[in-house]
């Protein structure tokens, strides 16, 4: 008998102060929230083998969906980004969350990059650490373009909870499966802070 590969899918929603003209994250959310400047993204992730991608630090999931951004105007269609959790960021106490996604505006192409910086250290804000996303905007179709914009996108306690609602499993044939696919995603996605802002 074939071997069931179970997947799963979710909707992500990270926003916070971003401006054009800054390349540090953290200079780019203070201007952006004093000019009201915000961005928004909206990401729609899928992972089509949890088990590899859970077990392979190579391994993408696909990300697609849309980006608000106030100089740029809302429900910009964005593509061909990159997920992956618990990369490896050259520090053994760190490894970083990856959300890349490319978008085109005013003829422009442009590349999101941001990234979550999880710290394996006594103290450490597992919250803060899941929840903020370090960002910069490349010119081109990736991230090796220069970098015209920053800010740090996060997600909230009410977001937490609407992403949670929008995971399903893929290729679940029971109630079993999807049950124990979002349990091995969510607890390798947040750790404990699946059990104790989730799991009830």
């Amino acid at each position: 008998m074939t071997e069931k590969i179970l997947g799963i899918t979710f909707r992500e929603t990270m926003k916070g102060g971003f401006i054009l003209g800054e390349s540090d994250p953290a200079e780019g959310e203070k201007k952006g929230n004093k000019a009201d400047s915000e961005l928004a993204l909206h990401a729609t992730i899928q992972i089509d083998d949890l088990d590899r991608f859970i077990s392979d630090a190579n391994h993408n999931g696909s990300i697609t969906g849309s980006i608000d951004f106030t100089p740029f105007g809302n429900g910009i269609a964005a593509h061909g980004g990159a997920f992956n959790l618990f990369s490896p960021s050259g520090d053994p106490k760190m490894k970083h969350m990856i959300y890349e996604m490319a978008f085109e505006h005013g003829g422009q192409s442009y590349y999101l990059a941001g990234k979550k910086e999880v710290r394996d250290d006594p103290g450490f804000d597992l919250w803060k650490d899941t929840t903020t996303l370090f960002t910069q905007l490349h010119e081109g179709t990736d991230k090796s373009g220069q970098v015209v914009g920053a800010g740090v996108l996060s997600l909230g306690v009410k977001e937490l909870a609407k992403m949670v609602s929008t995971m399903k499993a893929i290729n679940a044939e029971s109630v079993t499966d999807q049950a124990a696919a979002l349990l091995k995603f969510g607890r390798f996605f947040m750790g404990d802070l699946w059990d104790t802002y989730v799991k009830k």
